[in-house]
């Protein structure tokens, strides 16, 4: 279930949300920045004039992405989140305002897919040598899946909020927290507030595979974004969409695995089996208002496979397509919702 910094540059290139511009006679300034974070790349786009100098803004998103970083990445040994993972008793620590919102939606989430989607899972996804410990590939045996299992549910982790702050707790001292599948989706969102804070109305963000958006681009059209096939060809679009101020994310098993026996496994890891899915769910996409919410929603229901994820959307409202493979190729599926901002299919 977690994104290893690979994975993620795999999603931003092959899964993930291609920015798409219709060409119109009418244009304005189109101001493009780009970096690396948390293990990926960010884009900013902003349509319109400026409010500062572009260096100075370019700064400003560096120290953002950078202080999220500093807070959530299991890849920094002195991160707030690492530290709280080495503690090993069960007092409350207290947490960046930031971090809490993270968990507060992993926690609602994660309810709402009958814990497919589970930010504990860490020593599940570090014994696949998926996470930041990048173990040898090797199948683990049942006795290792079993004693890690033991070390993994949301159940074990108490968020608590006062005027004073906010404070993580844990009732297992091995308990691992992992952010990393929802970390795109915070950093996406971090820099959409940053973007509103400076008055600046049209734009299009991204960390990864995740996205959000305001306004027009530079013809003074809807932000469009493609959601790519799952298929080796890099470019090839399945569907696009024009994302109305919302925000997008994907999540794909297809990229992320490796092969032993003849028999692929995925980096995608079901908590309740302790095993990468077998399903044949290979891609879902959601729109939410928030990308830390469309992050979120797509992992659980990645996990939960076609059929469970459409009902679990249907219940929750959700703006989702979800592509399955099959014999013959691929077939899609979408929720009502999703389809009031489809603007293109391609066939499966």
């Amino acid at each position: 279930m977690s994104h290893s910094p690979l994975a993620r540059r795999v999603c931003l290139i092959l899964i993930s949300l291609a920015v798409c511009n219709t060409a119109m006679a009418d244009s304005r300034p189109l101001t493009s920045l780009e970096g690396k974070t948390m293990g990926t790349f960010y884009s900013v786009k902003i349509s319109g004039d400026l409010p500062e100098d572009k260096a100075h803004l370019q700064q400003e998103i560096d120290a953002l992405l950078e202080q999220a970083n500093n807070d959530i990445s299991t890849y920094r040994e002195d991160s707030i989140l690492s530290r709280f993972n080495r503690y090993q008793g069960n007092d409350p620590q207290p947490i960046p305002g930031g971090m809490a919102d993270i968990i507060l939606v992993a926690q609602r989430i994660g309810r709402a897919t009958d814990n497919a989607m589970d930010i504990t899972v860490g020593p599940l996804v570090n014994l696949w040598g998926f996470g930041p410990q990048k173990q040898p590939v090797t199948i683990p045996t049942q006795a290792q899946i079993d004693d890690a299992r033991q070390r993994v549910g949301l159940q074990h982790l108490t968020l608590t909020s006062n005027s004073k702050g906010e404070w993580l707790q844990k009732d297992l001292p091995s308990l691992y927290v992992d952010l990393s599948t929802l970390g795109e989706g915070y950093g996406a969102d971090q820099l959409a507030q940053l973007m509103t804070r400076k008055g600046i109305t049209n734009y299009l963000v991204s960390v990864g595979g995740a996205i959000s958006s305001r306004g027009v681009n530079g013809q003074g059209m809807p932000w469009r974004v493609a959601i790519q096939k799952p298929t080796d060809k890099e470019n090839t679009v399945q569907a696009a969409v024009d994302l109305q101020g919302y925000s997008i994310s994907t999540s794909g098993s297809y990229r992320n695995y490796f092969e032993q026996d003849g028999k692929r496994y995925s980096h995608v890891i079901d908590p309740s089996t302790g095993h990468p899915i077998n399903h044949t769910l290979v891609s879902a996409t959601v729109i939410a208002k928030t990308a830390l919410e469309a992050d979120g929603w797509d992992t659980g229901l990645m996990v939960l496979g076609t059929e469970k994820a459409l009902k679990v959307a249907e219940q929750h409202g959700l703006a989702v397509y979800l592509i399955t493979k099959t014999d013959s190729g691929f077939a899609t599926v979408m929720t009502p919702q999703f389809k009031a901002f489809l603007q293109q299919e391609a066939k499966p």
